[in-house]
C-alpha cells in the first residue's frame, strides 16, 4: 500500500477541496477517518508524527469496560465500554481477543462481597453472564504465583486485549484501501479561516524525509482528534484549556518470570489502587499508574519515573510474593498520556473517562473517552459536522470498521496459531506478507508471536519513516525484547535497510536516534527529563 515514493504522490494530491480533514492519527482519528470514508466523504487524515505515536501505542492494551470505574460510580462509561468491547470481539477477530481476569481477595469479607457484586454488575451491563468464583485451592492451581497465606479465593471475569498500535494501523490502512488519504509526519501548523471566520482548512508541514515544505489544504470540516494535544490545536480558535493530561506507566517482564494464564488484578499495598498484570505478546506487563503529567508535551515522549517503577514493583510483589520482582527483571517500560476532561477532581483516578465533542468557530474537537469507545466518539464527531457536509451521515446504519477476515489458508507456510495472529493484524494483506518473505523469515522472532516476515512487510509497505516507527509501533520488538532488541539489530538491518532504501549513513543515524528514544522513554530505567 505505502510503497516507495508514496508520500510524494500523496503530497501532490493534497491541494484540492476536501470534505473532511482529520487531525490526529491515534485511535479516535482513525475511527473518524474510517467512518467518514465509509460515508463517502473525501477525507484526509494527517498526523504530526507517526500513526499511533501518542496514547494509542501506550495504552494498557485492554479493550474493557473499566471494572474500577464501577467503584467511582461511572456506570454510563462502563456500560458503553463493555458493549463496545463485545462489538469489537465479534468484528475484530484475532486482533481483539478474550482475556480472563483473576481478581484475588484476602481475608476481608467486605472485599469479597464487593468484588462479587462488581462482577455481576459488570456482566449485566454487557449484557452477558461469564464470571465465576474460584476457591483458594483453585486459584493456586490455576496461577501458582498468587499463592499467599492471606489468600482466600478469587473471582474470574472476562474482558479483552489487543495490540493498540496495530489496531490503529489496521483501521487506517483499511480506510485508505477504501478510498481515504492518510499521511504521517504531516504537522498542522495553523488553521485556515474563511471570510466568515469559520475554520475551513489547515496549513500542513511535511516533516518526513521528503520534507516538501508547507501547504494550505482546504476542507468543509476540520476535526481535531489529537488526544493529549487537543488543547494545543484549540488555541488556534482562542479556546480555553479543558484537558487534564494523566500519565499511565507500565513495566514489561519476560513471560518466564510470570507465566500467567489470565490477567490478574493487583491492589497496590500503598493505596489499595487497582492495577493489572497482563499476559501480552509473549511477555507479562504490569500497570498502570495514574498521575498528573507536569512536563510540557514539547519536552519529549513521556516516561516512567523511578517513583512509578517502584510503585509498580510494589504492586507486583504484593500479589506475587514468590516472584521477588526487581527492576533488573524489567525488559522495558512505557508511559502514555490520557486526555481526560478536567473537572478538578483532587484524585486523578476519580476523573471521569467520558468523552466530549464540541465545536468552536467551526473546529470540531472530540476528546476524552477511552480506546474502547472510539467508534462512539467517531460517530458523534461526524454527527456534529453533519450540517457542513455534502450529505448527512447515515449513522443509523451499522457499518464495519474492520473488514471480515479473508479466507486465506496457511498452506503449510506457518503454524495455524501464527496464521491466525497475522490474519487479525494484517487482514487481506496476510497472504502478500507471507509470500514476500525471504528465506527463513516466516519464523518467530525468539519466543514472541511476531514473525521475521513482518519486519520486511512493515519496512516495504508500512509507511515507516524512522527506525522507531518500525520497532516500537509496527513490529514491537523494541519493547518486547531486552535492550530494545539490540541483539537482533543485525538481522533487522539485513531485512529492513534494503526495503527502506536507506544508505549505511542513514541507517547509523536512525540507530542513534532510536537508541536515544529507547533510553529516554522505553528502557527499564528511562532517563527522560527531570520533572
Amino acid at each position: 500500500m505505502w510503497h516507495k515514493g508514496w508520500r510524494q504522490e500523496v503530497w501532490k494530491e493534497l491541494n484540492c477541496q476536501w470534505d473532511i480533514i482529520v487531525i490526529g492519527g491515534g485511535i479516535t482519528g482513525a475511527g473518524v477517518f474510517r467512518r467518514a470514508v465509509a460515508e463517502g466523504y473525501k477525507t484526509l487524515l494527517v498526523e504530526a508524527t507517526d500513526f499511533a505515536f501518542g496514547t494509542s501505542s501506550r495504552s494498557s492494551k485492554l479493550v474493557h469496560g473499566g471494572f474500577r470505574y464501577l467503584r467511582n460510580k461511572q456506570f454510563d462509561v462502563t456500560r458503553e465500554s463493555v458493549r463496545e468491547r463485545e462489538w469489537m470481539l465479534k468484528e475484530a477477530k484475532n486482533l481483539v481477543t478474550p482475556l480472563g481476569f483473576i481478581m484475588p481477595y484476602k481475608d476481608n469479607r467486605k472485599t469479597k462481597n464487593m468484588f462479587g457484586v462488581g462482577v455481576i454488575m459488570y456482566d449485566l451491563l454487557a449484557p452477558k453472564w461469564k464470571h465465576s468464583h474460584l476457591s483458594q485451592k483453585k486459584v493456586v492451581k490455576m496461577c501458582p504465583q498468587i499463592e499467599s497465606p492471606d489468600l482466600k479465593g478469587a473471582f474470574l471475569y472476562y474482558d479483552a486485549e489487543m495490540d493498540d498500535a496495530r489496531l490503529v494501523q489496521h483501521i487506517i490502512r483499511e480506510a485508505v484501501a477504501a478510498g481515504g488519504t492518510a499521511l504521517n509526519y504531516c504537522k498542522v501548523e495553523k488553521l485556515l479561516r474563511g471570510q466568515d471566520g469559520i475554520v475551513c482548512g489547515v496549513v500542513v508541514n511535511d516533516l518526513g524525509a521528503s520534507a516538501q515544505g508547507e501547504l494550505e489544504v482546504k476542507a468543509s470540516v476540520v476535526i481535531n482528534a489529537t488526544g493529549p494535544w487537543s488543547d494545543d490545536i484549540r488555541k488556534e480558535v482562542n479556546a480555553p484549556a479543558r484537558l487534564r493530561r494523566l500519565r499511565g506507566s507500565h513495566l514489561i517482564f519476560p513471560h518466564e518470570r510470570m507465566p500467567l494464564p489470565h490477567a490478574v488484578t493487583l491492589l497496590n499495598p500503598r493505596d489499595n489502587r487497582a492495577m493489572f498484570a497482563i499476559p501480552w505478546e509473549g511477555t507479562t506487563m504490569i500497570g498502570t499508574t495514574d498521575l498528573d503529567h507536569q512536563l510540557p508535551l514539547a519536552k519529549g515522549e513521556p516516561f516512567a519515573t523511578q517513583a512509578e517503577i517502584d510503585y509498580i514493583l510494589d504492586a507486583g510483589n504484593a500479589v506475587f510474593p514468590s516472584a521477588h520482582l526487581k527492576q533488573d527483571d524489567v525488559i522495558s517500560s512505557f508511559s502514555g498520556l490520557r486526555p481526560v476532561i478536567n473537572t478538578g477532581a483532587s484524585d486523578p483516578g476519580k476523573e471521569s473517562r467520558a468523552h466530549l465533542v464540541w465545536e468552536e468557530e467551526g473546529l470540531i474537537t472530540v476528546t476524552g473517552g477511552k480506546l474502547t469507545t472510539f467508534r462512539i466518539m467517531a460517530e458523534e464527531a461526524l454527527q456534529k459536522a453533519a450540517s457542513r457536509l455534502p450529505h448527512p451521515p447515515n449513522l443509523g446504519e451499522r457499518k464495519r470498521y474492520f473488514n471480515p477476515l479473508p479466507s486465506f489458508q496457511a498452506g503449510g507456510r506457518v503454524l495455524a496459531s501464527e496464521f491466525n495472529y497475522l490474519l487479525g493484524r494484517y487482514g487481506s494483506e496476510t497472504d502478500d506478507l507471507l509470500n514476500a518473505a525471504g528465506d527463513d523469515e516466516n519464523q518467530p522472532i525468539g519466543n514472541l508471536p511476531n514473525l521475521w516476515s513482518e519486519i520486511r512487510w512493515a519496512a516495504r509497505s508500512g509507511g515507516v519513516e524512522h527506525l522507531d516507527d518500525l520497532l516500537l509501533r509496527r513490529v514491537r520488538i523494541g519493547m518486547l525484547l531486552p535492550d530494545g532488541a539490540s541483539s537482533e539489530m543485525d538481522r533487522v538491518r539485513s531485512i529492513a535497510q534494503p526495503e527502506l532504501g536507506w544508505s549505511d549513513a542513514q541507517w547509523k543515524q536512525e540507530v542513534k536516534r532510536y537508541r536515544e528514544i529507547y533510553e529516554k522513554s522505553y528502557s527499564p530505567a528511562p532517563k527522560g527529563f527531570a520533572e
